[in-house]
């Protein structure tokens, strides 16, 4: 049974129902509402954090899905997953993916400069600055790039970039 029959919480059953009535009415494929049906159950799953499930339901989605703005919505779910199984070379894998689709997603470039920075502390933690350097370079980077998309958005790395970098 498809996830979006059984879930319990109010604004699920809210959300699915106006998907459905929206399905009904727009005019898609047979594969469209396919893949947003997998997509939907992997966000719902996702946010109970079943996170197996969901990956299994984006996976899905990404067999009918054709669109590569909707696709990179459904490879930047999976690339949140994996980060917060803490396996972020997989995650920057999928945010580069989704990115190579849409390269306007801000969170995407957010959440890779998150694990560069992460990435440059552990290398600072275990005494290696140049390594420290360099993932903090890239950090700053997906940053800059962030913030030009979405300006007034990610207040802390604007500042982590005016205080370590001289941005303005």
């Amino acid at each position: 049974m498809p996830r979006s029959r059984i879930n319990g919480n109010f604004i699920d059953k809210t959300f699915s129902i106006v998907a459905n009535i929206l399905l009904q009415i727009i005019p898609t494929t047979s594969g469209e509402k396919e893949a947003f049906t997998y997509y939907r159950d992997g966000m719902s799953a996702q946010s109970e954090g079943n996170y197996a499930e969901a990956l299994q339901n984006y996976y899905e989605a990404m067999r009918p899905e054709i669109d590569p703005y909707d696709r990179s919505y459904i490879l930047y779910n999976i690339g949140l997953i994996h980060t917060s199984n803490g396996e972020h070379t997989k995650a920057l894998e999928y945010y580069f993916r989704a990115l190579e689709r849409n390269p306007f997603l801000p969170q995407a470039f957010n959440n890779m400069a998150v694990i560069c920075h992460y990435r440059g502390e552990q290398a600072i933690r275990q005494g290696d600055s140049e390594i420290a350097e360099a993932w903090s370079d890239q950090a700053a980077e997906y940053w800059k790039q962030a913030i030009a998309l979405t300006p007034g958005n990610y207040i802390e790395a604007h500042n982590w970039l005016k205080i370590t970098r001289g941005f303005e």
